[in-house]
């Protein structure tokens, strides 16, 4: 079985600003980690391996020094990484981006299962899978909890509102994964990061996977972000004493200053 999981190196989200001028997000000095979504999908992947002696590859777009989320998912055990890297992907949005990682999904070539995270924490739009998953034609399964390989399928858990699904899916076949909230990320040894160091990793162009200019980057993408900005810091609240009947007058007074009532 050969196994791709779609990997994305993202800022630590807790530590982004926004410019307050531009509305953009001002990257420069936060620390990048490893997608946590993609973290836990890598995990499954190589839960899979473990147990059916599958490859695993690992695919990402990003600047070079997204080559840093590709040695830590090959210390965690995975094969080989792939990085999709140039400038012609500058400002992709998800149907470019998923357009450029299927393309080279098509160069890496033969493949059984494709995972991904159920979205980046970055984004939060959930929709580059599926669009992998459409430019390449074939079944998808989103928001997954847990997966198992079957011979020529995988079984899933997948999240539905109320509950869960347990589906089967003949491969090949995308599957997104979404974390459990008691998740805690796995890191590897410092032997194992050492010896991984051997692994193999290939940078490629849009012309090595031979993309369309056209669909990528601004060009090719047809969403367009007007403006990103904080939301208004909240105001300090009041605290009020008193007995019911005190309180309810207090709270009418102020549901008719604030127009809420007449």
């Amino acid at each position: 079985m050969n196994i791709i999981v779609c990997i994305k190196q993202v800022p630590d989200s807790t530590q982004v600003k926004v410019d307050p001028k531009t509305g953009t997000l001002i990257r420069a000095g936060v620390p990048s980690i490893l997608n946590p979504y993609d973290h836990f999908a890598l995990e499954k992947a190589l839960e899979i391996k473990a147990k059916t002696g599958a490859k695993v590859t690992v695919l990402s777009m990003g600047p070079a020094q997204a080559t840093a989320v590709l040695r830590l998912a090959l210390a965690l055990g995975a094969d080989e990484g792939v990085l999709l890297s140039d400038r012609a992907f500058a400002g992709s949005d998800t149907w470019a981006t998923s357009y450029a990682l299927a393309t080279a999904v098509k160069k890496i070539g033969q493949y059984d299962l494709i995972l991904c995270g159920q979205m980046a924490i970055d984004g939060d739009t959930a929709q580059t899978g599926p669009g992998i998953a459409f430019h390449l034609g074939i079944p998808q399964i989103t928001f997954c909890e847990s997966i198992d390989a079957n011979g020529n399928q995988v079984v899933v858990k997948k999240l539905i509102e109320g509950g869960h699904q347990i589906l089967e899916a003949d491969l090949p076949v995308l599957v997104t994964m979404t974390m459990p909230h008691d998740y805690v990320a796995k890191y590897p040894s410092f032997m194992a990061a050492h010896k991984a160091q051997d692994k193999a990793t290939y940078t490629w162009t849009a012309a090595d996977i031979g993309a369309d200019p056209h669909k990528l980057g601004l060009e090719g993408s047809p969403t367009r972000v007007d403006r990103i900005f904080p939301p208004p810091a909240r105001q300090k609240g009041e605290m009020f004493s008193g007995s019911a009947v005190e309180l309810a007058d207090k709270f009418v007074e102020i549901l008719k200053k604030e127009s809420v009532i007449k």
